[in-house]
């Protein structure tokens, strides 16, 4: 941990630094290649829930009666393969049927009762209707578009449009991830889901405008210098905050992976899968898009100021003098920092050093 501790320390001094913005290609690629899967995903359906597509709910207590039974049973009396759950610590059997096998709750009653031989006042049903999964589609959708004007007003008052672009291209980056993810393991959509959905959303722009932040500190009065560029600048920042986004992430998925894995999966309480799965993916894409995609694509959008393009076009040539002069400078003459370019800063005395290494005396006692 305490190496850990070291590269961020390391990273915000600016002593280490690892080149997201100019690999942007690279990851723009490999975002590429999940958005297309999820796409994919996306195409073959959702597995939406009873509560969204309408449906019964049956309910049934009979010492002995296994998950699988209750299956058998049901897949006799309709061929869509029901959802059949145990709930109540194992006391009960949910038995969910869609309103797509158009069979009717109590013919449905009457035959389940024959083939696990429990009474049919013993059978609890419940009726579900799709109106109420329609209301609350529209309200979640609703609130999404709400949601992102409001964050785009915000981002573009507190910073400026283009960081507005690059942090909704990474929101709709990761809800693309998230929903396609859900489509491709199979998991049922409910309102848990849909809240899982939209508490993402929060959580996906935390990082990036954490970055933008660090981003726009580093950038103030950038024309007026000739060392660094834009991009250059701004992976500086997302260095500077690597480290925080990594431990932020890490921490937050922790308590939602006990959920997801040992909660739903060692445990078998299915209902946590719901909300826990879209938490999961749209945190890990989160921290993915505010380093890989959010600021190369500012720093893509930043670099096509006529402004930004002059002053690369003087730091290159500045670069470029420095090197000229490093190459002509007479062994055992030092180079000011200022007239090193990038990477070059601290190797002052080396030609010195270097004499000394072919003979000559050192002045030190």
């Amino acid at each position: 941990m305490s190496r850990f501790s070291n590269l961020g320390h390391r990273l915000y001094q600016g002593e280490v630094s690892f080149d997201f913005v100019g690999r942007r290609k690279l990851w723009y690629s490999i975002s590429g290649v999940i958005v297309l899967v999820a796409a994919i995903g996306l195409a073959m359906g959702l597995h939406l829930g009873i509560e969204f597509k309408g449906g019964s709910v049956y309910t049934v207590s009979k010492p002995g009666l296994s998950v699988s039974q209750a299956q058998d049973a049901a897949d006799k009396i309709v061929s869509s393969h029901p959802l059949v759950q145990s709930v109540d610590d194992g006391k009960k059997i949910r038995i969910q049927v869609s309103s797509e096998d158009n069979v009717s709750s109590s013919v449905f009653t009457d035959k389940l009762s024959k083939e696990i031989g429990v009474p049919v006042a013993e059978i609890d049903t419940q009726v579900i209707g799709p109106s109420w999964g329609e209301q609350i589609s529209k309200k979640a959708l609703t609130g999404l578009i709400i949601f992102m004007v409001l964050v785009t007003a915000y981002l573009a008052i507190a910073f400026e449009w283009r960081m507005a672009v690059a942090a909704l291209v990474a929101l709709i980056h990761d809800l693309l991830i998230t929903i396609g993810v859900y489509a491709l393991v199979g998991f049922e959509v409910t309102p848990g889901t849909v809240i899982g959905f939209l508490t993402i959303l929060g959580y996906s722009l935390y990082d990036t405008v954490v970055v933008f932040d660090t981003v726009k500190e580093n950038t103030k009065g950038l024309t007026k210098q000739n060392k660094l560029t834009y991009s250059e600048a701004a992976n500086a920042g997302l260095n500077q905050t690597l480290v925080r986004s990594l431990n932020t992430t890490v921490v937050a998925l922790l308590p939602v992976a006990a959920l997801l894995f040992i909660g739903g999966g060692l445990l078998g309480a299915g209902t946590l899968n719901d909300i826990s799965l879209a938490l999961f993916i749209g945190l890990a894409a989160g921290a993915y898009s505010s380093i890989c995609v959010a600021t190369p694509l500012l720093a893509q959008l930043k670099e096509e100021q006529p402004e930004m393009k002059a002053l690369r076009k003087r730091v290159l040539q500045h670069r470029a003098a420095a090197a000229a002069k490093a190459a002509a400078t007479p062994e055992g003459e030092e180079i000011a920092d200022e007239d090193l370019p990038a990477g070059m800063v601290g190797q002052r005395g080396r030609s010195a050093g270097t004499s000394r290494a072919k003979g000559r005396p050192s002045t030190k006692r």
